[in-house]
């Protein structure tokens, strides 16, 4: 497998933000960001391991600022960081006033994504070309962030112990923990 570089897996994806993605004060919803952040960052997964994907952890999430009905919403993606079988995406929300052409940036999340087949194994990814200062300094707080992150999950499997940590169906009623 041939390593690649962060600028082989960028995205970029636009749409307006029309009525029906929005709450009752005019503003876009948060799952919908949410929803597009999803996307945004496995495109940008795809593009580096051209294999089949599952979102395992988004870090980092935050509104800055709401984005009106009518704006543009636009998201730039780039992977930050390759493990053997993960790979961390930044994804980076901006809202542009249709008239105006004004641009904020309204969120940032960090995803993490697994390669796997179609059984659901874990697969070998590409690795990431560092050519850059900027993109050696992203690689490092992204594996800063990926310690942080195993840490707070084996905390929690410990804290809910081995039967919880799996869903469990009883006949009378069916449970999903």
């Amino acid at each position: 497998m041939q390593p690649k570089s962060p600028a082989e897996s960028a995205t970029e994806m636009v749409q307006v933000v029309l009525p029906n993605d929005a709450n009752p004060l005019g503003f876009i919803l948060g799952g919908t960001v949410m929803h597009l952040i999803d996307i945004a960052g496995a495109i940008a997964s795809h593009r580096h391991t051209r294999t089949l994907l599952v979102t395992a952890a988004v870090d980092g999430l935050q509104f800055l600022h709401p984005i009106k009905v009518g704006d543009l919403i636009i998201l730039h993606a780039r992977v930050t960081a390759v493990w053997s079988t993960s790979l961390e995406v930044e994804v980076e929300v901006f809202s542009e006033e249709t008239l105006t052409g004004l641009r904020r940036m309204t969120s940032r999340a960090y995803l993490t994504f697994v390669a796997v087949d179609r059984a659901g194994q874990r697969l070998a990814i590409p690795g990431l070309i560092l050519d850059s200062e900027e993109d050696r300094r992203r690689a490092a707080e992204a594996d800063a962030r990926r310690a942080d992150r195993l840490k707070a999950r084996r905390a929690l499997e410990e804290r809910l112990g081995p039967d919880l940590t799996a869903t469990r169906l009883s006949a009378n009623s069916p449970t999903k923990v």
